[in-house]
């Protein structure tokens, strides 16, 4: 009598069938199925070409130029930094030359890297994807196994459509219950975040489960994801569902008719096993988070908008009360200062992490009606030239516009400043990425990590504001 399988976590599962060899070291050179390429892999094509190699599999490839784009023009001529401008061209001179498929800055299609790859179904359960950039991660919320690869890692990608890799440890961090009024995909993962630490996941794979994060949309699911690599992970996934497979069905790059049915098949045997062990386990009460903000220079120094900047005299030990300390004095804020009374100047609402239409949606429903506040600086920067049509269909940059927003294309724009869009140093940013490091958003900035309708209560109240009290009217 045979034994039964031994149950498997989704990891393992994609693991196994891309698997190719492995060596004795326990490095394994693994299929990647999607490259997804930006105007920041400049040096991986070069040393390619002196390698005088060419890409193995063009057509799995897709690229974008988002990083250093401008977002108030179109033109790469018009780009006046050089080395921004190079960046971009090269990007197109090496696409074209490799016939690669790029979405070029006058293509409807164009946008971030990660948020093309699911807008357009090129991100698909099971899948390994890659890109040199740490946000990969953002694909597994279609249940893929996505994350970021440096400049040698993308050359041997681009020249073999292979990576070795050694396994990580699995970590399932389960959401339980359902979230509040105003508690968005954003507060989950700077709740889990602020729980866990930065390094609280590194080493794993992380799989996100439980009612509260099946009950978000594949917009939610794509941010949470995203903040996977802030907590440590090397990756994050949520197992595909009725969900994943509503959102994939009839986009441009996921299968068609009985290739569908057969995808179908083999994303419902993906989710992890009932009995599948991991190597962590860290549980939530949805119930209980609330709409979250940074005070720091960390992601991990998030907490509640009822909260008050903390003392770092309570810290549990003298390295993080140093680091506290570091933080406050860079963000020029005052132990027991009360989040909610803390003024901003500028205001960002974008990036991979929340450039997405349900995030537009969410703060131009704060912003309807209301006007940005005279000191306020406030830019919303859609994830993609398609959200940015979407979005201009259902009339919400004339809602954006008539609050005082400036309404932009599509790109990294603030956050992370590589095309120039950077605050002033003193300046205080409410913002929708992912990274509020010391200097992200520009040389002296300090930013605040929250969500795209608490971004836009902040413009338009002119400090951080709890987004539940906006939306009752107040």
């Amino acid at each position: 009598m045979s034994e039964a399988p031994t149950p498997r976590t989704m990891l393992e599962k994609i693991w196994s069938r891309h698997r190719i060899v492995e060596r004795e070291d326990g490095q394994v050179l693994l299929f990647v199925d999607r490259h997804l390429v930006h105007d920041g892999t400049a040096p991986a094509f070069a040393a390619l070409h002196r390698r005088g190699l060419a890409p193995r599999a063009p057509e799995r490839i897709t690229a974008t130029p988002d990083h250093y784009v401008p977002t108030d023009h179109r033109d790469i001529a018009a780009i006046a930094d050089p080395e921004r401008r190079f960046m971009v061209e090269s990007l197109v001179r090496d696409t074209a030359r490799h016939g690669i498929t790029m979405f070029g800055l006058t293509d409807r299609r164009q946008g971030i890297v990660h948020v093309i790859g699911p807008e357009e179904g090129l991100s698909q359960p099971g899948m390994i994807i890659v890109c040199a950039d740490s946000h990969t991660s953002t694909h597994g919320a279609v249940g893929a196994l996505a994350f970021g690869v440096g400049m040698t890692e993308t050359t041997h990608v681009l020249a073999h459509q292979a990576l070795w890799q050694r396994r990580p440890r699995t970590m399932r961090i389960t959401v339980d219950g359902a979230l509040g009024p105003g508690v968005v995909a954003k507060d989950v993962i700077l709740a889990i975040i602020a729980r866990i630490g930065t390094a609280g996941a590194t080493g794993h794979v992380v799989e996100y489960a439980g009612g509260a994060i099946r009950g978000l949309s594949m917009e939610g699911r794509l941010t949470l994801c995203n903040m996977s690599i802030e907590a440590g992970a090397r990756a994050g996934m949520v197992a595909p569902d009725d969900t994943t497979h509503a959102y994939l069905h009839g986009r441009p790059h996921a299968p068609q008719g009985a290739d569908w049915e057969a995808a179908l098949a083999r994303w419902r045997a993906l989710p992890s096993d009932a009995d599948a062990v991991f190597d962590a386990e860290v549980r939530l009460d949805g119930a209980a988070i609330e709409p979250m903000v940074t005070w720091g220079t960390s992601p991990e120094d998030a907490l509640p908008i009822g909260g008050v900047v903390p003392d770092p005299a309570g810290a549990a030990d003298a390295d993080r009360r140093a680091a506290m300390e570091r933080a406050l004095a860079y963000m020029g804020l005052t132990p027991g200062t009360r989040l909610a009374e803390i003024p901003v100047d500028r205001v960002f609402i974008g990036s991979c992490t929340n450039g997405r239409i349900e995030d537009l949606r969410a703060a131009a429903a704060i912003a309807r009606g209301r006007t940005v506040a005279p000191q306020v600086e406030a830019w919303v920067v859609p994830g993609s030239g398609l959200v940015k049509e979407q979005a201009e269909a259902e009339g919400l940059d004339r809602v954006f516009r008539a609050a005082g927003f400036q309404w932009r294309e599509a790109g990294c724009s603030m956050c992370l400043g590589t095309n120039g869009e950077i605050a002033s140093p003193g300046q205080r940013c409410a913002s929708t990425s992912n990274r509020n490091f010391v200097g992200r958003q520009g040389p002296g900035a300090r930013t605040h990590l929250m969500g795209p309708a608490m971004a836009a209560a902040a413009a338009v109240t002119g400090r951080l504001c709890d987004v539940r009290r906006l939306a009752a009217g107040g």
